[in-house]
C-alpha cells in the first residue's frame, strides 16, 4: 500500500468538544441561558428550532444522494445520525458544484461556499441550513479544521485540473476522502481521543479505498462528461486488463487494512460502517469479475434487493460478534 501523503497541520486549533452547542435532542440537553435570561431549551422558535430544521436537511440531503450511505447511517446509534448526516451534507454540496453546476460560475459559487463554510465555523450560525450543521458538528466533536481545509483544497482543485501523477493522486485522496473519513471516526469516538489515534490510520484507508472505488465505477462517466481521470497516468485510450488490476490490488490493500479498523469501532458505530463496507466491497468485487471493456462502458450499480439481502447479513454477523 502507497505511502499516504501527510495531513497538513491546523491552522488554527480545534475547538473543544462543546455539547452545549449542539441542537436540542441531538446531545445531552443542557440548559441554555439566552442574553435575556430565557431559557431557550424550552421554546420551539428562535435558534433550537433553526437547529432543528438544519439537521432535517442534513438528512434529506442524505437521502436525496445516498441510498447506500443513508442505510448505513440508520443502523448507527441514534446519537450518531445527526453529526454523520451533517458531514455528509457538507461534502455532498462542495461535490456538487464543482462536479454538477455547469451553467453557473462553478468558481464563484465554490469560493462563497468556502467563505461561507469559514464563516460558520467561526460564528457558529449560518443561514445556510447545510453549514448551520455542519459547524454544529464540527465543534460538538472536535473535529480539525487542518480536515476541512484540506477537503476544501481538494475539491477546489477538481474546477480545473483534469489529470494527476502519482504524488498529485496521493494528495487528493487524501483530500477529497480520508479527511472526511476522519470526521466521520471524530463522531465516533465520541471524544475518546486514545480510540481515534489508534483508528486513524484504518479510517484513512477505508476513505480511500471508498473513494478509489468511486472513481473506477465512474471512470468512463468523469471521461465523457468533465474530461476528467483521477488514476495517475493513466491514458483512457490504454485502459486495459493490467491497468484495470493495479488499480484493483491497491483498492484491496485499503480495503484489508480499513477493516481491522472497523471491528474496533465502538459498537455504536461499528454495524452501520460494517454495512457500509459490505456494499462497497460487493460492489468492488462484481467490478473485479468484469473486464475492463465492460467498465468503459456501464456505471456499475448494485440492485436495492441485493443491498437488503447485504444488510441482513450484516445484521446477523454483527449481533452474534461474526465480524
Amino acid at each position: 500500500m502507497n505511502a499516504r501523503p501527510p495531513i497538513l497541520e491546523a491552522k488554527a486549533p480545534a475547538q473543544n468538544r462543546d455539547v452545549a452547542s449542539a441542537p436540542v435532542g441531538l446531545s445531552n440537553p443542557v440548559v441554555q441561558q439566552g442574553t435575556h435570561g430565557v431559557n431557550s431549551t424550552l421554546l420551539d422558535t428562535g435558534k433550537p428550532l433553526f437547529d432543528r430544521v438544519c439537521q432535517e436537511c442534513s438528512a434529506l440531503t442524505t437521502r436525496a444522494y445516498s441510498t447506500s450511505f443513508s442505510l448505513g447511517i440508520r443502523l448507527l446509534a441514534p446519537e450518531l445520525r445527526g453529526p454523520i448526516h451533517a458531514v455528509y451534507g457538507f461534502v455532498r454540496f462542495a461535490d456538487e458544484i464543482v462536479d454538477t453546476f455547469h451553467d453557473y460560475n462553478k468558481a464563484d459559487l465554490f469560493d462563497r461556499f468556502k467563505a461561507d463554510t469559514y464563516r460558520a465555523i467561526e460564528e457558529r450560525i449560518s443561514l445556510n441550513p447545510i453549514l448551520n450543521s455542519f459547524q454544529w458538528a464540527f465543534h460538538a466533536y472536535d473535529m480539525d479544521i487542518a480536515h476541512v481545509d484540506k477537503f476544501l483544497e481538494s475539491m477546489e482543485r477538481d474546477l480545473d485540473q483534469t489529470a494527476y501523477d502519482r504524488d498529485g493522486y496521493d494528495d487528493y485522496i487524501v483530500g477529497s476522502a480520508e479527511v472526511v473519513g476522519l470526521m466521520c471516526l471524530s463522531v465516533f469516538v465520541e471524544g475518546n481521543q486514545a480510540q481515534y489515534n489508534a483508528l486513524l490510520p484504518h479510517a484513512r484507508s477505508l476513505g480511500a479505498a471508498f473513494q478509489k472505488i468511486n472513481f473506477l465505477r465512474d471512470i468512463r462517466a468523469d471521461w465523457a462528461g468533465l474530461g476528467r481521470t483521477y488514476f495517475p497516468g493513466l491514458d483512457l485510450d490504454g485502459f486495459d486488463r493490467d491497468a484495470k488490476r493495479t488499480i484493483e490490488a491497491e483498492i484491496k490493500a485499503d480495503f484489508d487494512h480499513a477493516y481491522k479498523g472497523i471491528v474496533r469501532l465502538p459498537k455504536t458505530a461499528r454495524l452501520g460502517v460494517y454495512v457500509a463496507y459490505i456494499y462497497y466491497m460487493r460492489l468492488f468485487r462484481k467490478i473485479q469479475r468484469l473486464p475492463h471493456s465492460r467498465i468503459m462502458e456501464d456505471r456499475i450499480r448494485i440492485p436495492n434487493r441485493q443491498k437488503a439481502a447485504l444488510l441482513v447479513g450484516s445484521y446477523v454477523r454483527h449481533q452474534f460478534n461474526l465480524l
